[in-house]
């Protein structure tokens, strides 16, 4: 079991609060809201309400032995930055901010954040690669022009074995996992000769381009 503060619960710090919780680890809730503060009390350990701009309000809850402070307060820039600063000086290991744009970004890192999140952009972008390639069934981008992608297997992929398919080669793609839809089994970075079946999901790692080229090249 982890343990995880959420700053902020609007939508999306309620439902990421929620779903730890669910997941069976400890979460505070945190918000200046009492109505919010109400919502997630039966969805978390504990639900606070208080300031998190105040470092000292911070000290006392414990943050500073969370294993991750999920940080959420909307359009307010200025104080997600502030307490991104705070949680930095409290040494707290991983620190995962939701920004309003490309340039709020930019700041939170130099303040400290770990992980930026825009949840809008990566939800629009996995929609639309959804829509562009019927293979695509999750894309999770990891770094600029980066992505881990779970497809299911174009037509000329199945019968094959990795050996053939030769994606690392031509596509500077990686196969790191495989899920067979039948029996749920998991095979990570599986062998060279394991031959690809329709009921297959591939993982695949590499630049988004490339792992279209891949599942579009016969």
């Amino acid at each position: 079991m982890k343990r995880f503060c959420v700053i902020g619960l609007g939508n999306f710090g309620f439902h990421v609060a929620k779903t730890l919780y669910e997941e069976g680890h400890e979460v505070i809730a945190i918000d200046l809201n009492q109505d919010k503060v109400q919502r997630i009390k039966n969805s978390s350990s504990y639900a606070v309400f208080g300031d998190a701009s105040n470092k000292e309000f911070l000290k006392g809850q414990g943050i500073s032995e969370m294993d991750a402070v999920i940080l959420s307060t909307g359009e307010r820039s200025h104080l997600s930055t502030l307490i991104t600063l705070h949680l930095k000086e409290m040494n707290v290991p991983r620190i995962l901010v939701k920004a309003i744009d490309e340039d709020h970004g930019r700041i939170l890192e130099k303040v400290g954040a770990t992980d930026i999140i825009f949840p809008e952009k990566d939800m629009a972008v996995k929609t639309a690669k959804g829509l562009c390639s019927s293979n695509i069934l999750e894309f999770i981008p990891i770094a600029e022009d980066y992505s881990i992608t779970e497809v299911a297997p174009p037509n000329h992929f199945i019968g094959k074995n990795l050996i053939e398919l030769d994606l690392r080669r031509k596509y500077q793609v990686t196969v790191i996992g495989i899920r067979d839809m039948l029996t749920g089994d998991f095979n990570t970075l599986p062998s060279p000769t394991h031959l690809i079946k329709d009921s297959d999901l591939l993982v695949l790692i590499g630049k988004a381009e490339d792992v279209e080229k891949a599942c579009q090249s016969k």
